[in-house]
């Protein structure tokens, strides 16, 4: 027997990638248009930086999709009915978030401050619902690495 699907579920069916349409019907209308838009806003000021490559981590945590150079930038995780975004800040851009720490939105404070600190950096895993949350992962990435 199949069990439901539960927010947050990851898509694990390991057999290809998603594509677009899949990914839409597994993360809601709402979360793929912030899915949408977030790429676009990174294929608008990182023109020709990244190819996007699909990972697979596993049954537990699925597929996801990695923005990297030589360094990761972001990943995107397609979660039932819901989308999360990856950034990994470094010591670099932990000093900057630190500069500016009054200047963030404080769910994004209390994200940071909740983070666990790995020997790479902070993992901050930012749930998108919002424009506003898109916004707070754009100021991320634009302070990680500055657009062309």
């Amino acid at each position: 027997m199949e069990r439901s699907h539960q927010i947050g579920d990851r898509i694990t069916d390991r057999s290809a990638p998603p594509d677009d349409g899949t990914v839409r019907d597994w993360v809601g209308q709402r979360a793929f248009k912030n899915w949408a838009e977030l790429r676009n806003w990174i294929e608008t000021y990182y023109p020709g930086v990244f190819v996007p490559d699909w990972l697979y981590g596993g049954k537990k945590r699925g597929w996801s999709l990695r923005y990297k150079k030589t360094k990761a930038f972001c990943t995107f995780i397609p979660e039932y009915k819901r989308f999360s975004a990856v950034v990994v800040l470094g010591k670099a851009e932990r000093e900057k978030f630190e500069e500016r720490r009054y200047v963030w939105r404080p769910q994004l404070v209390k994200l940071y401050d909740e983070a666990k600190t790995y020997i790479d950096g902070k993992w901050l895993t930012v749930a998108i619902s919002s424009a506003d949350d898109r916004h707070d992962v754009t100021k991320l990435l634009t302070m990680k690495r500055p657009p062309q």
